[in-house]
């Protein structure tokens, strides 16, 4: 036989450290054969101690490289020209990229083949690689970044006395089946690489802007710093019908936390770009990456049906009572707009699914000069109401609502029907 390296070919005179970075390259490639004890130029030279030498190769991919790379190298002993040689068959891997266990998936850990070279990944070839054996799915995929801290995961684990620990990051995805951190694991540590953008602006276009702030850190800081963020900017606003003060939130605070909720948990996390939070003196925009997964309209998200983007972080975030189930969120945002003139609004592209909600006291300056007005402008719409819708109607409490409707009662707008729980109030014609 006649040994030149090529593409698939590797000689080595002796048993050296990089064979196992050859081994790598091979499996992470096309695959390949490493004769041991051949020059470079092709001379069978043979080896001292073939055995000790093959028992010294095994043991070495079986512990220096990761994942298990055993199943795809095979070595075994030749005899060519009366000479001892070592013979490593290598398949390509399937749990690619394979790398040296002390340097993990970066670029100095990973190796594929270049020509008759065995050479250090790229980002993008690493990358690549992840993507072809783990699948499409970006919360699953091994993360290239494996020194991960949980300080905020740990710390609201713990808020609510939920065990967190190694066996339970496994369970939840944060590890793979190889002890790898996922990319699910890199979203809730402190190291994450996706951060939410908030805006404010002075008036209803984006011209002059008041404030603005990136948050960081693990997807558990980010909620909480950014919900904060969103609640000190949502301001109440009061109205008075003579003594009685009537105060209102711009945004249904209800609203507000599931439209958080609903951008972190779906947002397509694949792609770069921040999930951006943009405040209006009349509306609040939740700018996700990502449009509708395939197989789903607007129509099927307002009935209530999901297919949930990032499955893993759901689970997580359902587990910590943060969501309550699939497909609810989006109802309870118009839930709690339920009885306002203006409702929130969907638009969504390729590329970006955009949730807006209606500043309440922007439209009711605008729009509803007085409580009554609202009142009014409802009952002429649906037939009647009573107490508890008019208290949702108005954003106040049930005294208050009370107070309306007995005024508006005694003023002869308002007829009044029913006892106790059962009362309605209708349109006086």
């Amino acid at each position: 036989m006649i040994y030149k390296e090529s593409e698939t070919v590797e000689l080595k005179q002796q048993v050296i450290g990089d064979i196992k970075l050859e081994v790598m390259a091979f499996a992470n490639s096309d695959g390949g054969t490493i004769y041991v004890g051949v020059h470079d130029n092709g001379e069978v030279l043979g080896l001292e101690n073939a055995q000790s030498d093959l028992l010294s190769i095994n043991n070495s991919l079986r512990d220096s490289i990761k994942p298990d790379i055993t199943l795809f190298a095979h070595s075994h002993i030749e005899t060519v020209d009366g000479k001892e040689i070592i013979v490593i068959d290598v398949l390509r891997g399937t749990n690619r990229p394979y790398y040296i266990a002390g340097k993990g998936i970066r670029p100095e850990g990973v190796y594929v083949r270049h020509g008759a070279a065995s050479v250090p990944a790229t980002d993008t070839a690493i990358r690549k690689m992840i993507r072809e054996t783990d699948g499409d799915s970006y919360e699953k995929l091994r993360s290239v970044e494996q020194s991960l801290d949980f300080t905020s995961a740990s710390a609201e684990f713990a808020k609510r006395n939920v065990t967190f620990g190694a066996a339970q990051m496994g369970t939840l995805g944060m590890v793979s089946v190889d002890d790898v951190f996922t990319n699910l694991g890199l979203l809730l540590s402190e190291q994450c690489v996706h951060t939410i953008k908030t805006a404010v602006f002075q008036d209803t276009t984006q011209q002059i802007f008041k404030d603005r702030h990136e948050f960081e850190g693990s997807l558990f800081t980010q909620i909480n710093d950014v919900y904060d963020y969103l609640d000190m900017h949502n301001q109440t606003q009061a109205t008075f019908d003579k003594l009685l003060r009537i105060d209102r939130r711009n945004y249904p605070e209800a609203a507000l936390r599931e439209a958080l909720l609903n951008a972190v948990v779906h947002r397509e996390y694949a792609t770069s770009g921040s999930l951006f939070v943009k405040i209006y003196a009349d509306r609040m925009e939740f700018i996700s990456p990502g449009g509708l997964m395939n197989g789903i309209e607007i129509d099927d998200i307002m009935s209530g049906y999901s297919i949930c983007r990032n499955a893993n972080l759901a689970a997580v975030f359902y587990r910590l009572q943060l969501i309550e189930a699939y497909g609810t969120g989006i109802l309870k945002i118009f839930e709690a707009y339920k009885f306002a003139p203006k409702q929130p609004k969907i638009d969504v592209t390729p590329n970006v699914f955009k949730l807006t909600l209606p500043n309440l006291n922007q439209v009711t300056v605008s729009i509803d000069q007085t409580p009554q007005d609202s009142v009014l402008r409802y009952v002429r719409k649906h037939g009647s109401i009573s107490r508890k819708q008019a208290e949702e109607l108005l954003g106040v409490s049930q005294t208050a609502a009370g107070v309306v409707l007995k005024k508006m009662v005694d003023n002869g707008e308002l007829l009044k029907s029913g006892r106790t729980r059962q009362v309605r109030y209708f349109v006086a014609e």
